[in-house]
């Protein structure tokens, strides 16, 4: 059963067409790694499917509903959780609060029913020793975690991550990756936008390439990358 479904999605910013009639779907427990280089329309495209921008054209559905009119928070009730590329964790509160404020106002549990939903999202991400810690303290690892577990404790379908490697050192990358495989494998469909692109193989069924919004190629990730004309697209940027 299709998870998620972009049909015919479209969206500008005066002159400039930063996704162009895209069309792609998601299966349930399918995991898909979108690449591209910068300004393709990626950011913009994560955007689209959870609501913070909506299309000029096309429509966004979302386990069988219509959700292209429906605003970010409604769709994060309905299943959506997000990780931004640059975290930002409310830096005064402790990882535990952070991650309880997605278990309350991102899955609409109380205080009391989140408390369990957030502690599993910090184990599930590593992060359950340093839950009394201040956020702001943290090194970028750990708040790259924290951003995960935050997503995670919105309990979500489908979870999106948005260059989530960037910045990490080779190490810090594949504790990452089994983290992120750890989420696949209890069944959470995942999309996830990286530069990274080894990072990705290790993970995704399929890798998703946009230029200038537009779709260029899709498909199993290693004879994507094996494509000459992807090749080209990242000529100039390390492919790892």
């Amino acid at each position: 059963m299709q998870l998620l479904e972009l049909n015919s999605v479209s969206k500008s910013y005066g002159a400039l067409k930063v996704t162009d009639d895209l069309s792609f779907s998601l299966k349930k427990g399918e995991a898909l790694g979108i690449i591209g280089p910068n300004g393709a329309g990626k950011t913009t495209l994560f955007n689209l499917v959870t609501g913070n921008v909506r299309p000029d054209a096309g429509t966004v559905m979302f386990n069988g509903r219509d959700v292209t009119s429906v605003s970010a928070s409604v769709r994060c009730h309905l299943g959506m959780g997000r990780s931004y590329q640059v975290p930002h964790p409310f830096g005064g509160m402790t990882v535990f609060e952070n991650v309880l404020v997605g278990a309350t106002f991102g899955a609409g549990h109380s205080e009391h029913e989140g408390t369990p939903v957030a502690l599993d999202a910090l184990k599930r991400t590593g992060l359950l020793a340093k839950a009394n810690r201040l956020a702001g303290s943290l090194p970028l690892l750990d708040r790259k975690r924290l951003e995960l577990a935050r997503a995670l404790a919105t309990q979500p379908d489908l979870l999106l991550l948005d260059e989530i490697a960037g910045g990490l050192t080779e190490h810090e990358v594949a504790a990452l990756i089994e983290s992120i495989q750890a989420i696949r494998a209890d069944g959470t469909s995942i999309i996830w936008i990286e530069h990274i692109v080894h990072a990705l193989v290790a993970v995704v069924d399929r890798l998703l390439v946009i230029n200038f919004g537009r779709l260029l190629m899709q498909g199993e990730p290693t004879q994507v990358m094996a494509s000459p004309e992807v090749q080209e697209i990242y000529l100039g940027m390390a492919i790892e």
